[in-house]
């Protein structure tokens, strides 16, 4: 008998509640991300989908983990897009993000009442790279961030359950 994640043709998300926190900078891309993302939760028949939204990366974290700590939620998927620009803003935000929900991420996967926290942030080149990325017709990042999470949701109820 085979133990840990099913095989993603077999995650169900039924009876699982989602937030999805989104930033409305680079809104028309951040939109496709989001389009994709509840796509792929509404498929594998999600309880419930709450969409949150914030002004930018630097604030996703301070959301998800507001909406973490309210409760009544398995799965955050946080959904946002930086293109690299000519200045260091750029891979200074790209850092923060990362390591401010890598945090959550691991604050919220060992509390007593586990939460996934998937990361759905495009960090690109150029604006052609987060175009491709964010349609739900190409590379779905926003759809595979809604799938990790999913996924994520299942490997801490196995732990839970040995």
């Amino acid at each position: 008998m085979s133990r840990g994640n099913p095989p993603e043709r077999e995650l169900s998300a039924q009876g699982m509640r989602f937030a999805v926190v989104a930033t409305r900078w680079n809104a028309e891309l951040v939109e496709q991300l989001l389009e994709g993302a509840q796509k792929a939760l509404a498929r594998r028949k999600a309880a419930d989908v709450a969409v949150h939204r914030c002004p930018g990366v630097f604030e996703l974290a301070p959301l998800a983990a507001r909406v973490a700590r309210k409760g009544g939620i398995d799965g955050i998927v946080a959904l946002g897009c930086l293109i690299r620009g000519g200045t260091d803003h750029y891979r200074v935000l790209c850092d923060e993000v990362t390591r401010a929900l890598g945090a959550l991420a691991l604050e919220c996967g060992t509390s007593p009442h586990p939460v996934a926290v998937a990361f759905g942030v495009l960090t690109c080149e150029t604006l052609e790279q987060a175009q491709e990325r964010a349609d739900p017709g190409r590379a779905d990042k926003g759809g595979e961030a809604a799938l990790a999470c999913v996924e994520q949701i299942h490997a801490l109820r196995a732990v839970a359950a040995e």
